[in-house]
């Protein structure tokens, strides 16, 4: 076992599972079938930055078979409301079902379609928003997430280093995953260097990047 290893699970050992049995069903579903979910260090991130951020409406971007937006409905307040998008029908059956199962399906709306037209047809403003779609999409999405965020709302972007791979060059890669490689570091770029975005990129998960907008216009400092 290498030394990240043995740090990870050392780390894990102080996890407490707060999940329910429903939520523990719907991970369970997705080991199953192979429905990639938020992993243990991001969910306990998340679950923290709704503690601190106490969002009354949340984005979701990418629903799967709904483990998230279940996890964020059990993470806050009855007021807080979450709209989940998700364009594949056999996930957006599951995604419905285990939201009803879980009891959530009065604060959990799922919209269906394509995350680029349903963003634009969206008003917001969220307080916080969860980017778990498909990563070479994520470039695409972020001017209408952007608008969509509130003053000092948080967005939090899932699997920004792609199981390691965009710390590579291109040439290191799998030629099928140029071009998402070439999106996620347009992201991370755009994200560390938006005018209205303070962000930080960690290491938890695969990769998560925290953004607070400020909508303030960065500066430049002169030595």
């Amino acid at each position: 076992m290498t030394r990240e290893a043995r740090i990870t699970d050392f780390i894990r050992s102080f996890y407490v599972d707060r999940n329910s049995g429903q939520l523990k069903k719907i991970e369970e579903e997705a080991l199953r079938n192979d429905v990639p979910i938020i992993r243990r260090e991001t969910r306990e991130l998340l679950r923290i930055l709704l503690k601190m951020n106490r969002p009354e409406r949340i984005l979701e971007v990418g629903t799967a078979i709904g483990f998230s937006s279940v996890f964020m409905a059990e993470n806050t307040g009855e007021e807080t409301l979450i709209t989940t998008i998700e364009n594949y029908p056999p996930r957006i059956s599951r995604a419905k079902d285990n939201i009803r199962s879980a009891g959530m399906d009065h604060r959990i709306t799922l919209l269906e379609g394509d995350a680029a037209q349903v963003l634009k047809e969206l008003e917001g403003p969220y307080d916080l928003i969860f980017m778990d779609a498909a990563k070479g999409q994520y470039i695409h999405f972020l001017p209408e997430v952007t608008r969509l965020l509130a003053s000092g709302g948080v967005l939090v972007s899932d699997n920004v280093l792609q199981d390691g791979d965009v710390v590579n060059s291109r040439y290191g890669i799998r030629r099928r995953n140029h071009t998402i490689h070439a999106r996620m570091r347009e992201y991370l770029y755009a994200l560390t260097h938006h005018e209205c975005l303070d962000t930080v990129v960690l290491r938890d998960g695969d990769g998560v990047a925290v953004s607070v907008k400020t909508d303030n216009e960065k500066t430049t400092e002169k030595g």
